[in-house]
């Protein structure tokens, strides 16, 4: 049951409201907080806008959490927006306690709107629950969360996810898409209406199949002497390159020594270079072979 204050929206897959909501909330020149590295869109929504990103480096001295405390009070000051994602695309980290608390605070204090964007949220392993952000004291007051139905019930292409949260927000972005867009296909509604009211045994058999396929990759790149932490959420692992290599110089060496397409970390931003992210997705069979080529190459 939402509260007086929050209202839903639907979308035609998470990244087109992410890209809308910045035509929603920013004028030219105004600047949005953006997690680096991170979801290409949280980038390009905001040029495409007219909108200044600024970068918040995501370190592993931090567990891939953006430091609130090194953002410069003229920057809090000038900021509209701040994009978030945990479980994270790409690092494939999850918040600490007391992370979502601070934003909430930080986000009161310098009237910013918080995204937090949360298509991961039931991929999860070894017991992991993944907590909203709209759970956190306040979070509506303050912020939206987007999520996509593409991850939790293999929905990819069929466009459809939804937003929920401030009602002023989302009333916002509603105005934008009713200018844009003329909803999503009945069908594929009706639909995620029974994949969310369904039972959700799928799901959970979906998060053993991704757990045991993190598994064989995490073994096999510490069996050639990389140290990769095992996540406990999403669909991707993501790990240090060895010394000698670029994010992009690796990717290249999986490419042709190996045959195995990689994305280079340095795609996701600056902050995201020294890292590699392999991708859960593929059939068994063909990721046994990747990472048997990937063995053989190193």
């Amino acid at each position: 049951m939402l509260d007086p204050d929050t209202e839903v929206l639907p979308l035609i897959g998470s990244k087109e409201g992410i890209a809308h909501i910045y035509l929603a909330l920013t004028d030219q020149g105004d600047i949005s907080l953006v997690a680096d590295p991170g979801y290409p869109v949280y980038t390009t929504g905001a040029i495409l806008a007219g909108a200044k990103p600024h970068f918040m480096p995501l370190l592993v001295e931090n567990g891939f959490l953006p430091d609130l405390s090194n953002i410069s009070p003229e920057m809090a000051q000038k900021a509209r927006m701040m994009f978030i994602c945990y479980p994270n695309n790409p690092t494939a980290a999850i918040t600490r306690p007391g992370f979502f608390e601070e934003v909430v605070e930080f986000a009161r204090a310098h009237d910013i709107v918080v995204c937090h964007d949360n298509p991961y949220s039931e991929i999860t392993f070894d017991g992991y629950v993944a907590p909203s952000f709209l759970e956190t004291p306040g979070a509506k007051k303050v912020g939206v969360e987007f999520h996509s139905l593409s991850k939790t019930y293999n929905m990819t292409g069929w466009r459809i996810g939804f937003v929920v949260g401030n009602a002023e927000v989302i009333e916002a972005l509603g105005r934008v898409k009713t200018n844009i867009d003329s909803g999503i296909f009945n069908a594929i509604q009706y639909a995620g209406i029974e994949a969310l009211r369904g039972p959700q045994d799928s799901v959970k058999k979906m998060c053993e199949i991704y757990a045991r396929r993190r598994d064989k990759v995490v073994d096999t790149l510490r069996s050639i002497g990389i140290e990769t932490a095992k996540p406990k959420a999403t669909i991707y692992v993501w790990f240090p390159v060895p010394e000698g290599f670029t994010s992009a110089s690796f990717a290249t060496h999986f490419l042709e020594r190996a045959g195995v397409v990689v994305p280079p970390g340095s795609a996701y931003g600056s902050s995201g270079e020294g890292y590699i992210r392999i991708s859960l997705t593929v059939k068994d069979d063909r990721l046994e072979e990747a990472l048997d080529r990937i063995k053989k190459s190193l």
